[in-house]
């Protein structure tokens, strides 16, 4: 189903977290075709919990409303990192545009949330306020691996691979969680230029929630801009660059930005979430060979999954 004026298709969920093996088969074509004629789909009944949505977002609110000392205590260093916070204009999601008119806060699973972490990746570094901020953005974070995981399984289905084949590329949980605040239009940003640039994303999969205030546009297969409104109770959910490759370009990875705001929302300040499925740093992305041509071959050269991934990052900061 697509909502009006939105390339967008929207996916029931609940059959492939509850179903039967037919359900899971049917839902699982949905997001194939999905992914392969768009790149982006909504996911409704996802399993996520409303309740602690609503105190994530809250939550990142209260962080980037603190004074910019206290955020910059906290600030991203590098993109071997990839973590803290990261200031209004660091970053170009298209190197060719100005800074990004946003601001960001990067958060991973470190060893202390799993023991299999230490030594594999940095600390995240934590902010001091808002109170509980830390054990909230980790449950939130388990919260959306699971959603993740799954959604990777209905991918594996929809390829007629084996059924963990992507879940087992990523579960040593290379991905990351940010939350994004973008100021009113009215905090000196043009109407008419990006507050974000048109990019795709670096990984496999994506997990974006939404406030009310819109803004995100996705480009369709004749280059035309069109908006993807936020619709309650779903996560927005596209294919990255990685899942593009490992799949010959069966699946789409779709540029994307985030222009102005609904109208009647100009002026107020736009949040998001995004989880960013990212295979293993020892996974090599290359052609599944379900999804070769017919010498056999793929469009990519096979890459390693880290490489690509501090490719791209030291392109954009």
């Amino acid at each position: 189903m697509k909502t009006s004026n939105n390339p967008v298709p929207v996916v029931n969920f609940s059959a492939f977290i509850t179903g039967n093996a037919r359900d899971q088969a049917r839902v699982a074509e949905e997001i194939g075709r999905a992914c392969r004629q768009v790149g982006f789909f909504y996911l409704s009944h996802h399993g996520v919990d409303p309740a602690l949505l609503r105190s994530v977002f809250e939550a990142s609110a209260a962080f980037f409303a603190l004074p910019a000392e206290a955020k910059n205590r906290v600030a991203w260093r590098t993109a071997e990192d990839n973590l803290g916070y990261v200031a209004t204009g660091r970053e170009s999601l298209d190197p060719e545009q100005p800074g990004d008119f946003k601001e960001a806060f990067n958060i991973t699973e470190d060893a202390a949330m799993d023991p299999v972490a230490a030594g594999r990746r940095p600390d995240n570094y934590w902010p001091d306020r808002p109170d509980g901020f830390r054990p909230l953005m980790e449950a939130f974070y388990r919260a959306c691996l699971a959603t993740s995981d799954q959604v990777l399984r209905a991918f594996a289905l929809d390829l007629d691979l084996p059924r963990d084949f992507f879940v087992e590329h990523h579960d040593k949980h290379d991905h990351g969680l940010r939350l994004l605040h973008y100021p009113p239009v009215s905090a000196g940003k043009p109407e008419t230029a990006p507050r974000a640039g048109g990019h795709t994303d670096y990984g496999s999969i994506t997990l974006l929630f939404q406030d009310d205030v819109g803004g995100l546009e996705v480009r369709d297969l004749s280059g035309q801009w069109r908006p993807a409104p936020p619709l309650p109770g779903t996560i927005l959910v596209n294919t990255g660059d990685l899942m593009q490759r490992w799949t010959n370009d069966v699946f789409q990875s779709t540029p994307h930005r985030v222009g102005a705001s609904l109208p009647e929302h100009a002026h107020r300040d736009r949040y998001s979430i995004a989880f960013f499925g990212h295979p293993n740093y020892e996974s090599d992305i290359q052609c599944l060979p379900a999804c070769a041509d017919e010498s056999g071959a793929g469009r990519y050269p096979p890459i390693n999954s880290k490489t690509y991934l501090l490719e791209r990052l030291g392109v954009t900061y």
